[in-house]
């Protein structure tokens, strides 16, 4: 992929994921596309962008997963080269059990609210025959956890979804990647214990999914240990499983 030649639309950019990518990506963008629900959190990472040279031109959008603007994507669809999308939203599953607002805010921002996005850049990248997807889901979606299943549940869905897209779009020469990081050192998890060698930077996921879209691959588990920990736990026997407190 030379220099600038990549129209970017770059979902959740406001997370330290998406801003990570956001800076990986935009030296291959002529043109950038970078929302939030609140956009005007978005000025400064554009600001510094122009300051230091790295994408031609920059747009700032507000999309909310759980009520965007079909007719405000759809043009932006028609021209987007890659589309990253890296929304997440992690609540307390004890509240989610409570109380149902709280649970569906999960199952959206996760996973149904962003189903007709994928969907709509699926769409024209396919009539086109040629672009690529990038999102993130979560070893969360591997297996049903008491301790998260809301939203395990919601990127397990996800995961799926982007693995039928992928199958779908590849006659198309549509490349699908789905990103699968561990845990993340972010404003998310701040305040939570993690373990360092499980644990990845926003710059760590961001670089590597750099380099694993570069070589086309189709699933990113962005520290390997992980792949092996998921296969695990995938193979625990149910009768067992269901004892542990995880």
């Amino acid at each position: 992929m030379s220099a600038r030649n990549l129209n970017i639309a770059v979902i959740g950019a406001s997370s330290d994921v998406g801003e990570a990518l956001v800076y990986q990506f935009a030296p291959q963008a002529r043109q950038l596309w970078l929302s939030s629900r609140r956009p005007e959190e978005l000025v400064p990472l554009r600001q510094d962008l122009q300051i230091r040279g790295l994408a031609e031109s920059v747009e700032l959008l507000a999309v909310d997963a759980a009520h965007f603007d079909e007719a405000q994507l759809r043009p932006i669809a028609e021209q987007c080269d890659l589309l990253i999308l890296c929304i997440g939203y992690l609540s307390d599953q004890q509240q989610a059990e409570q109380d149902f607002s709280k649970s569906q805010e999960i199952i959206q921002s996760n996973f149904t609210g962003l189903v007709p996005i994928l969907n709509i850049f699926a769409n024209e990248m396919e009539q086109r025959k040629a672009g690529g997807i990038i999102a993130i889901s979560s070893v969360a979606g591997e297996r049903g956890r008491s301790s998260n299943y809301f939203y395990g549940s919601a990127k397990a869905g996800l995961t799926a979804f982007l693995s039928g897209l992928r199958n779908r779009l590849f006659a198309s020469g549509v490349h699908v990647l789905t990103v699968i990081p561990g845990f993340i050192d972010t404003k998310m998890t701040a305040g939570l214990t993690l373990p360092p060698l499980l644990t990845a930077s926003a710059e760590e996921v961001a670089k590597a999914t750099h380099r694993a879209y570069a070589r086309r691959k189709n699933v990113l588990y962005v520290r390997s240990i992980w792949r092996w920990i998921m296969l695990v736990i995938r193979n625990i026997p149910e009768p067992l499983f269901k004892r542990m407190k995880l």
